[in-house]
């Protein structure tokens, strides 16, 4: 459900920027762009970090937890308990946020610049 609500919002993200490109000029989407990027790095590395060592602490107590287990780290959390994965959540959505928030900050950015290149 909470991957659905990601794409959706992405979608909605992509058409506002589509629309924002026709209101706003091309140097200030790019700025704009630029900044959701920077505002998305501050705030998905260090909850993304947080989310896997969070995550890293809790299952190692009671598994072993398998190679590599960073490159896929949502499918363990059926492992969590109801009180593990709450303490799990919070960082997880804060990465999540900050990863989207990167996104659409590069789209806009890159947006922008084209429009700058193709449109003058």
């Amino acid at each position: 459900m909470l991957e659905l609500l990601l794409v959706i919002g992405g979608l909605v993200v992509i058409g506002l920027i589509g629309l924002l490109a026709v209101v706003l000029t091309p140097p200030l989407m790019v700025e704009l762009g630029l900044w959701g990027l920077a505002i998305g790095l501050l705030i998905g590395i260090p909850t993304g970090w947080g989310y896997h060592v969070v995550l890293y602490r809790t299952l190692a107590v009671r598994i072993g937890l398998p190679s590599r287990w960073w490159h896929r780290p949502v499918e363990l959390h059926p492992l969590l308990t109801p009180r593990e994965y709450q303490e799990v959540r919070p960082w997880f959505v804060g990465g999540a946020l900050g990863f989207f928030l990167c996104l659409a900050g590069g789209v806009a950015a890159i947006a922008g610049m084209l429009m700058m290149r193709f449109y003058p």
